[in-house]
């Protein structure tokens, strides 16, 4: 079989690839959706991942030789798309498999017949690895195959050798390279020159089985697993300069070049990688979508939306200011239908996601770009060089940029993130996130189980009555059972039946008392344990016995505190999806007597105006005076009616259905207002960001609002009478007070600069000459991080060809390092960024910058000399 390897098209390709396994007894299988049934992956990300549990003896192949073109995707080096020839997110990879029946000789013969006779590939242009003790491929390629040894490279289990965990099964690859130029010879082969060489063609011979020991056993059944990237081959056989521009990607390219009026060829190496990650992503996200990915902030979903949104900025990158992902989308579709004619099937969905996405993120980007913009102009006034973690939350958590996306607009700037400080912002958002939540101790749980056959589960009545006469079934102190406890004593009470709620949906327990004959126990929570109700209390005076007959009362100031605050959390949802979003959905809430809290799903941070419009529409419902309907229906019924239920809860065949008419209807076992004129006047304290994607709302109802703005007024006072003014003036005066001491702080920071310049200019005189430069290291005493840098920036201006290399303990435990060179010394090979992260290590730090000029910190000030003087060493053996 052979074929015309000349104008080739990537369609061809795969299928000359099948056909040549398919006939020789391989069937061919379709792709596997890019939602693998891996558990332990996010994404398909290799050719063999469907073929995963056949290899690890988990399933027994239907065949015994298969072949497919597997779509993947890997987003770990999403940050060198477009920038290298062949880093992609999305790609195919060709592979053919064998479970057991055909080993290394086969595979190695067939893989030489598919590239050099059907694909038409010159030997002269081929190289092989194998690992370094796998003689038995050695052999088999020079002795069999006749291929030179000089072009069979041994190589270590780094790159030769698969494994597919710390256990199992594992063996030897042998991988067959391009190479570009073979006019170079075969001595000093380096096939990490990725100038010459190009990997297209892995073979893994799956041989042994590793133990936990650590030791190889060879397998009973011996697997072939390989895999042939079709960008690759395809950039190869159509002999273009990168993936990019293979027909598989470019006409993607050039859609997009159209759209911005723009020539891919004519263009400069920016806007080429903007092109090219369009082209790229595009293809993934296409892809991801007909495979019924949906954009999130969670898992494959934000892998989904974080792609999306590049592509959209990189759009706005090159001038396309409207939206275009259809468009281009439209060219991506139109490329892979013949192989994924799923793609053309789902093209209304797949256009449907991106039209939104990219509609939602234009106007998050509106907004976030004025204020990055700011952030930046302000750092680079500042003379700094990183983005503060604070900063860079606050873009997250208020326009919903992500931190990649304002990480790669500073490298733009040649800036960098404080990601450290970025994510101590998020996990204090996190810890907002963990409301304090008593449990019931495990005994109780123990003790109740033990009971359950000889008592009936607690009757409810709560939502009709707020006092009810029952009986003391159960009384346990510390979790076990008792007769009877006496005044003092902490105890837990389930009755036959009780009006108190007891915690759920959100909603706290109720308070109260229980009450007797001589008896009163004070009653703190409730909660509901399988289908007991647990009086959590303390007996204040009495002896309490089981069997009693007593009398439970529940607080109804607070039962009345808690139905206003609930019934808010329903009108707050419907306020939020009426004025944000009709998709926004409960995540969470608290529903207590002083206080709510709702959580909901939501990619951004509200907006000052829609936080007033939100409040002010629950307020206006609140004022409509709306009754309540509360019924209970079948389930399905309840849902047809159009009733929210919460995400991920379970409900029974029967459904509790609280309906304010034309305002909220929702499933809920809570107490709640019969009228919304009863929850008084409602207000919104707070709303933030909890989670990715998770966003909250604390409020005040009822008699707590009063509580609320009686604080608040109390603090006007105290500043009105401590700053001796007006009360309407206190934000006049802090504002003042705030441009004061930025005042004062910029003085700070200019003397400290002025001084740490005084005192390096006395360094001057130590500089020494090596070669043609001048070279001065030096530790300043008590000198800032800024004010270092200003120095080192000073003192080479001064000396003109040289380096500078200062450092400084500023605090305690705390070390700086700055490294600037003259482009002089750049020529030589050093670089500052490279330079000063290598000589903060030795302190226990890191850093990097640019190559004229670096900073970089550490944590051991007593190895600051040492660090400085290996400065010096490298600085002269460098430069002489």
């Amino acid at each position: 079989m052979s074929s015309n390897p000349q104008n080739l098209s990537g369609n061809e390709i795969r299928n000359l690839f099948l056909d040549f396994y398919a006939q020789r007894g391989h069937q061919i299988l379709p792709s596997a959706s890019l939602v693998p049934e891996d558990p332990t992956v996010l994404l398909t990300i290799a050719g063999m991942l469907p073929f995963k549990p056949i290899f690890l003896g988990q399933r027994t192949p239907e065949f015994k030789r298969a072949t497919t073109s597997q779509k993947c995707i890997r987003t770990n080096d999403i940050e060198n798309v477009g920038r290298t020839k062949r880093h992609q997110t999305f790609f195919e990879m060709l592979g053919n498999f064998s479970f057991g029946d055909y080993f290394k000789e086969q595979a190695i013969a067939w893989g030489w017949e598919l590239c050099t006779k059907v694909l038409g590939l010159s030997p002269q242009n081929l190289v092989v690895s194998v690992f370094e003790e796998d003689d038995e491929a050695f052999a088999i390629w020079r002795d069999q195959i006749g291929f030179p040894a000089a072009r069979i490279k041994r190589l270590g289990a780094d790159d030769n050798f698969w494994v597919s965990g710390p256990t199992g099964p594992c063996g030897p690859c042998s991988e067959i390279y391009y190479d570009f130029h073979p006019e170079k010879g075969d001595d000093h082969i380096d096939l990490e020159d990725d100038s010459r060489f190009i990997e297209f063609y892995n073979l893994v011979f799956m041989q042994y089985n590793r133990d936990a020991s650590g030791s190889l056993t060879p397998l009973q059944n011996q697997n072939i697993d390989t895999g042939m990237g079709l960008e690759r081959i395809a950039q190869i056989l159509q002999k273009v300069p990168n993936n990019y521009e293979t027909d598989l990607i470019f006409p993607i390219i050039q859609t997009a070049a159209q759209i911005a009026g723009i020539d891919y060829h004519q263009s400069d190496e920016k806007t080429k990688i903007s092109l090219k990650v369009i082209g790229d992503h595009v293809r993934a996200v296409v892809h991801m979508i007909a495979d019924e990915i949906r954009a999130s902030n969670v898992g494959r979903g934000y892998v989904l939306r974080r792609l999306i949104r590049r592509v959209v900025r990189h759009g706005r990158l090159i001038g396309i200011t409207g939206e275009f992902t259809t468009q281009v989308a439209e060219t991506a579709i139109a490329l892979s239908e013949s192989a994924y004619p799923n793609l053309r099937r789902r093209e209304t969905a797949i256009k449907a996601e991106l039209q939104r996405e990219e509609a939602n993120f234009l106007r998050t980007l509106e907004r976030g770009e004025k204020l990055l913009d700011e952030i930046i102009a302000t750092v680079k006034q500042q003379g700094k060089t990183q983005i503060s973690g604070e900063s860079a939350f606050t873009l997250y958590d208020t326009y919903g940029f992500p931190l990649e996306l304002t990480q790669e607009v500073a490298e733009e700037y040649n800036l960098t993130v404080d990601e450290a400080a970025f994510n101590a912002e998020m996990q204090k958002q996190v810890e907002r996130a963990k409301a304090a939540h008593e449990t019931i101790d495990l005994t109780v749980q123990g003790s109740l189980d033990k009971l359950a056959e000889h008592i009936h589960a607690t009757e409810f009545i709560g939502y009709t009555q707020a006092a009810t006469t029952a009986k003391v079934e159960v009384l346990l102190v510390g979790g076990v059972s008792q007769e009877a406890a006496e005044a003092g004593t902490e105890v837990q009470i389930v009755l036959n039946q009780t009006p108190f709620y007891a915690e759920s949906g959100g909603q706290i327990g109720d308070r109260g008392y229980i009450s007797g004959d001589g008896i009163l126990v004070r009653v703190e929570d409730v909660k509901k344990e399988s289908d007991f109700f647990v009086h959590f209390g303390r007996i204040e005076r009495g002896t309490l016995r089981v069997g009693d007959r007593i009398t439970a009362q529940i607080d109804t100031a607070c039962r009345r505190r808690a139905q206003a605050n609930h019934t808010a959390t329903h009108l707050l949802q419907a306020a939020l999806k009426k004025i944000v979003d009709d998709t926004i959905s409960q995540a969470g809430s608290l529903v207590s007597f002083d206080r709510l809290r709702f959580d909901f799903n939501c990619p951004r941070g509200l907006t000052t105006e829609e936080v007033q419009q939100v409040e002010e529409q629950v307020n206006n419902w609140i004022a409509e005076a709306h009754s309540a309907k509360i019924e209970v229906l079948p389930l399905a019924e309840a849902k047809a009616r159009g009733a929210v239920a919460m995400f991920g809860e379970k409900y029974g065949d029967e459904v509790r259905v609280i309906d304010f008419p034309a305002v909220s209807m929702e499933l809920c076992g809570g107490t709640h207002v019969s009228n919304t004129a009863e929850i008084g006047v409602f207000k919104i304290i707070s709303e933030a960001g909890v989670a990715s994607g998770v966003r909250r709302i604390e409020a005040v109802s009822g008699p707590a609002v009063l509580d609320y703005l009686n604080i608040r007024d109390k603090v006007v006072k105290d500043l009105s009478d401590r700053f001796k003014v007006k009360p309407e003036e206190v934000p006049d005066r802090i504002t003042s007070l705030q441009t004061e001491l930025r005042n004062s702080q910029k003085q700070l920071e200019a003397l400290k600069s002025q001084l740490a310049i005084a005192k390096s200019d006395s360094l001057l005189q130590t500089s020494e000459i090596v070669g043609e430069s001048k070279i001065i290291v030096a530790q300043l005493e008590d000198v800032d991080a800024e004010s270092l840098k200003s120095a080192a920036e000073r003192l080479l201006q001064k000396i003109g060809n040289g380096a500078v290399v200062l450092g400084s303990v500023p605090e305690e435990g705390k070390v700086s390092i700055v490294a600037a060179f003259s482009p002089e010394v750049n020529k030589k090979g050093l670089q500052a960024g490279k330079f000063v992260g290598a000589i903060a290590k030795i302190c226990g730090g890191g850093g990097g910058g640019r190559p004229n000029l670096a900073q970089a910190g550490g944590k051991d000030a007593a190895k600051l000399p040492a660090a400085l003087e290996q400065a010096r060493n490298d600085l002269r053996s460098a430069l002489s």
